[in-house]
């Protein structure tokens, strides 16, 4: 059963009402849609769970937090702006209207204003006309959103192969919820261990403007040894230019290449960029910006990359630094249990090519090794360059050497890459096993290929090369993003369902093919459970029956840096 949720007409006294409206399967209306108050609508949510139904709405952002923050979770929900932007790049769907327009909006390199699509983003809180009381905004209108389910029910229903893609779009919702169910519930954060961090390593907080006393320190050291007083150690061009007056001849000042060096100056000038980077990116300002009442809350943006793996706004959620994770501690009483899917592309692409040979070498062990003792004299580093250069495009060089190696023994696997490469090239698009498509190539780059001189066309060739490295991984990233996406769901489904008490384990922290559980620590033997049960689901809902292992490797731990 589906419930659309949106906006409704005013009430008395210029209230909105939200609209609630039970669908059939086609997303027919059944019935009068209920009209509650915005106050109210927890309350109504609550009781329509026990039918457990699909809740349809425009965007989770719209309405889910509120429900969080009035104690009232969701089972399931259909995301019409994340499934909009999923069926815009799908090839298996038949043209239509519908899709014409999403597409169209969806052109937006030139820069040119899209098409209004049909749900317009909520309006802001209070927005009201000069003179009115103000009123609640509670989003796009339900009519709209009932409108625009209709014809995605319709676009997937006569997609080339929609059991897949409807399991795509269900995977994206849940991913929606569990993001906005993460950020409500926050990474517990110990903001002492951090200050107490912060202190040793760069030493007492300083006035704002000044820089601490270990990096004041290091700063002086590299203007002594470059002999330049009154250098920014902060302004890599004049960095640049001390490092050329002192005879070291570097082309830019990024660690790597300074390690070349051996100048005295270097030592100082990498320890100040290390500093630098953690002062920046997780220093005082950063505790005092995003860490309330002992926790994280980050913004994750499900889908924000072309691939489908998430992305965050603000507070560097996706890059939480060895340095400062042993910050990130359980609340009292709770342990951390961290899961790491080990390998998770190379199964992956084991998977997609159903190759037999590539399966067994990763049974029950580290495929690199299953990898190097089938085909690489045991050299686990060789197998491990092999594929990884398959998987990512890096083809000449000793990647390149070995890659015919791994092409006999793997050619199933090595087929799907080496197409994926091939129609990348060619500008034609790819697509994930569950049917997310790449981005189409762009006129511009179309325009390149038909070139004439010979420069011309030595640009469009690394042009065509380029593309074809990022369709050789897209298929495998992405459908490791569904894999991923898969595995959350199952797991939030059974901490629902388990004996795990009240508060309920959370997912807590999630990046790509890691998810960190806090649990009570009696439940972190339970908690372990579920998520190794939960990866052997994800893999027969994405690939059926299959004689490929997805391997979990779990820790229980008190502190996220114990866990690698």
């Amino acid at each position: 059963m589906y419930i659309a949720m949106g906006q409704g007409p005013s009430t008395r006294g210029g209230r909105v009402a939200v609209a609630l409206q039970p669908l059939d399967a086609v997303g027919g209306r059944i019935g009068e849609p209920l009209l509650v108050d915005r106050d109210r609508l927890p309350a109504a949510v609550a009781q329509a769970g026990a039918r457990r139904p699909v809740w349809v709405w425009a965007g989770t952002r719209v309405w889910y937090p509120d429900l969080l923050a009035a104690g009232v979770d969701v089972d399931r929900c259909r995301d019409i702006g994340l499934t909009r932007a999923l069926l815009a790049n799908a090839p298996s769907c038949a043209p239509s209207p519908y899709l014409a327009s999403i597409r169209a909006a969806a052109l937006t390199a030139d820069g040119t204003e899209p098409p209004r699509t049909l749900l317009p983003p909520p309006p802001p809180p209070n927005q009201h006309s000069l003179f009115d009381e103000p009123h609640e905004a509670t989003g796009p209108l339900l009519d709209d959103v009932v409108e625009e389910f209709t014809q995605q029910l319709s676009t997937i229903a006569g997609a080339t192969d929609p059991g897949r893609l409807n399991l795509l779009v269900a995977a994206e919702s849940a991913g929606a919820l569990i993001a906005s169910e993460m950020e409500h519930w926050g990474l517990p954060w110990r903001r002492d261990v951090h200050e107490d961090l912060l202190e040793r390593t760069l030493g007492p907080r300083p006035a704002e403007g000044v820089r601490p006393a270990k990096l004041e320190y290091l700063a002086g050291e590299l203007r002594r040894t470059l002999g330049s007083p009154a250098l920014n150690p902060d302004s890599p061009q004049e960095v640049l230019r001390a490092l050329h007056r002192a005879g070291v001849e570097v082309k830019t000042t990024r660690s790597w290449e300074l390690e070349q060096q051996q100048h005295p100056a270097i030592r100082p000038l990498l320890a100040y960029k290390k500093l630098s980077r953690l002062l920046t990116a997780n220093g005082w300002n950063w505790l005092d910006a995003w860490i309330r009442d002992g926790r994280f809350r980050p913004e994750y943006v499900v889908g924000g990359s072309v691939s489908g793996r998430w992305a965050s706004r603000g507070g560097g959620a996706l890059q939480i630094p060895r340095q400062v994770r042993d910050a990130v501690r359980p609340d009292a009483g709770h342990v951390f249990v961290v899961a790491d899917a080990a390998q998770l592309e190379p199964r992956v692409l084991a998977a997609l090519g159903q190759d037999s040979a590539l399966a067994a070498a990763a049974r029950g062990r580290d495929l690199y090794q299953g990898i190097a003792d089938q085909g690489f004299g045991g050299d686990r580093s060789q197998a491990k360059l092999a594929m990884l250069g398959a998987m990512y495009g890096a083809t000449s060089g000793e990647s390149g050497r070995l890659m015919p190696q791994l092409t006999r023994a793997y050619p199933r696997a090595i087929g799907v890459v080496e197409a994926a490469a091939r129609a990348g090239e060619s500008g034609d698009g790819v697509t994930s096993h569950l049917g997310r498509g790449c981005p189409p190539a762009s006129e511009e780059w179309r325009a390149r290929q038909r070139t004439t001189t010979a420069e011309e066309q030595r640009r469009a060739d690394g042009a065509a090369r380029a593309r074809g490295r990022f369709t050789r991984n897209f298929v495998v990233q992405a459908t490791a993003a569904e894999w991923a996406l898969c595995w959350l769901a199952e797991i939030r489904r059974r901490l629902a369902e388990s004996a795990i008490p009240e508060p309920r384990g959370t997912i807590a922290f999630f990046l790509h093919d890691e998810v960190v559980l806090h649990v009570p620590e009696d439940q972190g033997a339970e908690a372990t459970t579920i998520l190794a049960d939960a990866a052997r689901a994800a893999t027969r809902l994405m690939f059926g029956e299959i004689p490929i292992e997805f391997s979990i490797s779990t820790v229980t731990v008190t502190s996220y840096a114990d866990a690698k």
